[in-house]
């Protein structure tokens, strides 16, 4: 209870509160598209430096470990997420496939407001969880891809497929992580003091400003929600409890810390809302990427924000004792 009390009366999640209170009462309050834009690549590259720093004194050995092991999650996660909204939503397989694209892959965002969850506790997840982003991210798009067009009639347009892949490895999600990674790896903790002022003085405030962006759209795509929405209600919430309680639990066997195997329970229960979206409507555009996004940000995202995250924070605190 007292770590759900915590977060919840963290800046970043009464940002996103005040959000959902703005869309509710129908204010006028709107962030534009260009600052949109501007808050999640500053974000996505400022947590690439932090990791890539972290990441110099990493041994290979040990990271390859981790890497193996984060991708084969994913694996596991996109596969339950399909078999799961076949049998429970009742979904066709082009459908379940869309929404395993979004639940096998990973919300960046859930991943920094864990991040800054165990920060303000006082102790720092590693850094190396940075690179474990990009590792869940990649894998399950092209498994809910094969997923969907596995037993389909008829041939698969190489262009089609090759457009696809280009979207899955240039998305800017990759594109900022990955470079932030090699920038923070190759600078090192000296050449990024010169730019300290500008990605991590400022990072608490530009990460408000996107969580409140946050809770409009979220409560947009609530208000949204006309039918059937108990059942993905019950979807969007369950499914998370489960992948995260596995996210933890493999942190703790590989030895990451209380708050890294927190982290990484965080990452496993999130859904992407960013880079799915787009791969989806490029690959599967038959989908109902509406319906999914719906579940990622609407309901599995304001879920883990302030119930998911202190639950595997409280889970990770138990298995370490």
């Amino acid at each position: 209870m007292e770590l759900l009390l915590t977060n919840l009366s963290s800046p970043v999640v009464l940002a996103f509160a005040l959000g959902l209170i703005a869309r509710a009462v129908r204010s006028d309050l709107e962030i534009p598209p260009q600052i949109q834009a501007y808050l999640s690549i500053f974000l996505l590259l400022a947590i690439g430096l932090k990791g890539g720093v972290a990441l110099r004194g990493q041994a290979p050995g040990e990271l390859l470990l981790l890497l193996s092991i984060t991708i084969a999650a994913g694996v596991v996660t996109t596969f339950t997420t399909y078999f799961i909204a076949r049998r429970i939503l009742r979904d066709g397989r082009t459908n379940a496939a869309a929404m395993a694209a979004h639940y096998g892959s990973v919300s960046a965002v859930t991943f920094i407001a864990a991040n800054q969850f165990v920060e303000r506790a006082g102790a720092p997840a590693e850094g190396v969880l940075v690179a474990l982003v990009v590792a869940l991210e990649v894998p399950a798009l092209l498994l809910a891809l094969w997923l969907a067009h596995r037993g389909s009639n008829g041939p698969v347009d190489p262009a089609a497929r090759h457009h696809t892949l280009r979207e899955v490895f240039t998305g800017k999600s990759v594109i900022l992580l990955v470079g932030g990674l090699a920038i923070g790896v190759i600078a090192g903790p000296g050449g990024i003091k010169s730019v300290d002022a500008m990605y991590f003085a400022l990072f608490q405030g530009v990460l408000m400003l996107f969580m409140l962006d946050m809770g409009i759209l979220a409560a947009g795509r609530l208000a949204a929600l006309r039918s059937g929405w108990l059942k993905l209600t019950l979807f969007a919430t369950t499914l998370p409890l489960l992948h995260g309680a596995g996210g933890v639990l493999l942190g703790h066997m590989v030895g990451l810390s209380a708050s890294g195997a927190t982290v990484l329970g965080a990452m496993v229960s999130s859904a992407s809302y960013i880079a799915a979206p787009a791969t989806v409507r490029t690959g599967l555009p038959e989908a109902d990427t509406g319906r999914c996004i719906t579940a990622a940000l609407g309901i599995t995202f304001p879920f883990n924000l302030a119930i998911g995250i202190p639950l595997y924070a409280w889970m990770a605190l138990w298995l370490a004792r």
